[in-house]
């Protein structure tokens, strides 16, 4: 649920974290990712890094979204 700019960077955090983060895209237009954006809480589309589980573990909502902070925190989560 990220806007189209971002795609690329959260594309790359596989090989960045290599057999430890899977990346996936969601277009947040389509009518079933609707829910889920209302549930996280977010306006329109964000950023969630889940455990294999499907917990939510970190969030960044919107435009807000820096993939520094997303590395940062996939750093925090994995311990690395």
């Amino acid at each position: 649920m990220i806007c189209a700019r971002m795609k690329p960077a959260v594309s790359g955090l596989k090989n960045e974290f290599p057999g430890k983060v899977t990346p996936h895209n969601v277009d947040a237009t389509l009518p079933e990712a609707k829910e889920s954006i209302r549930e996280l809480g977010f306006k329109s589309h964000g950023l969630v890094v889940r455990d294999p589980n499907g917990t939510t573990l970190w969030k960044q909502p919107d435009h807000q979204v820096r993939i520094e902070s997303v590395r940062a925190a996939l750093h925090e989560i994995l311990g690395t």
